[in-house]
């Protein structure tokens, strides 16, 4: 296998994940990848969502999506995903999916699509002071370095390259992180080329923006994944797409927490072409449950 073969490989098999079987009318069934062992992750389940959404959808755009996490996701079994169609109107379609494993509900979305249309236009510009991400050592050379600190159990799965490639602006420490101001730029990019489908582009920007939302909020806490202090989980989620993009092409996700309570953190991001279009925003609250104190003030 080509270098080029070796690095697709992970994004082709996500594109394989998004690639939903049709059982019935308004019903599609998807899988997990192979040797997951505990859940689902969850831009999986929002990625596959709106693909099942979009498959009952001609002729319009999606520009906004809603959806709770209810259970957590069995890797080891199909997910169900049932669309309903609310409402067609003259511009905007309505639908509702909801992922079923083992005759229960585990996560449903409303999503809204438009027939694209011209209008009055502004948007926030993107932070000025950020390095290219071809300044920016990338993630895979990053694990390698740290690879040795991971406990042995956990090692294979941290080195294995997943479909999206992480390049953040200011790495902390993974095992001892200092407390920081819970803001964060990181570049994201699909590790291949991808059609040239709107929808398809825009359910892969869904799996990766539930990728470091959780982590924004952990930052000023300085609590580091490997610590095992916090139980974490994404309890929903929220985008709205703006402009036409390509995830297949560098994005700056800029992202902040304004606050964490209740065992919920909630955070924000911003995605960015590299032009500097905002392209999407994001909200979701994960929850962050303390499992120790002995580390905190």
């Amino acid at each position: 296998m080509s270098e080029a073969e070796s690095a697709s490989s992970p994004l082709q098999a996500l594109l394989g994940l998004l690639d939903l079987e049709t059982i019935e009318v308004n019903v599609f069934r998807g899988g997990s990848p192979r040797g997951r062992s505990q859940r689902v992750f969850g831009g999986q389940v929002l990625a596959q969502a709106l693909v099942a959404a979009n498959r009952t959808i001609e002729g319009r755009i999606c520009h906004s999506l809603h959806a709770y996490f209810l259970l957590p996701g069995d890797p080891k079994v199909p997910i169900l995903y049932q669309v309903d169609r609310s409402r067609d109107g003259k511009s905007f379609s309505s639908r509702r999916v909801v992922a079923i494993q083992h005759g229960r509900q585990i996560f449903h979305m409303a999503a809204s699509f438009q027939a694209e249309e011209t209008g009055l236009e502004h948007e926030v510009p993107p932070p000025t002071d950020v390095p290219p991400p071809e300044e920016l050592p990338s993630d895979d050379a990053f694990r390698r370095e740290v690879a040795g600190r991971v406990p042995e159990a956990l090692r294979e799965n941290f080195l294995r390259k997943g479909p999206i490639e992480l390049r953040p602006v200011a790495r902390g420490d993974l095992f001892d992180p200092e407390k920081r101001p819970p803001q964060q730029s990181i570049w994201v990019r699909a590790r291949g080329p991808l059609p040239d489908d709107l929808a398809l582009q825009q359910s892969v920007l869904a799996y990766a923006s539930d990728m470091t939302l959780i982590d924004t909020a952990m930052l000023p806490h300085g609590i580091g994944w490997f610590s095992g202090e916090l139980q974490v989980a994404s309890i929903d989620h929220a985008m709205w797409f703006h402009r036409r993009f390509r995830i297949d092409e560098w994005l700056l996700y800029v992202l902040d927490s304004p606050s964490a309570s209740g065992a919920r953190g909630f955070s924000r991001g911003l995605v960015y072409a590299q032009d500097g279009r905002l392209v999407a925003s994001v909200a979701q609250e994960g929850l962050m449950r303390v499992r120790s104190r002995a580390r905190l003030p």
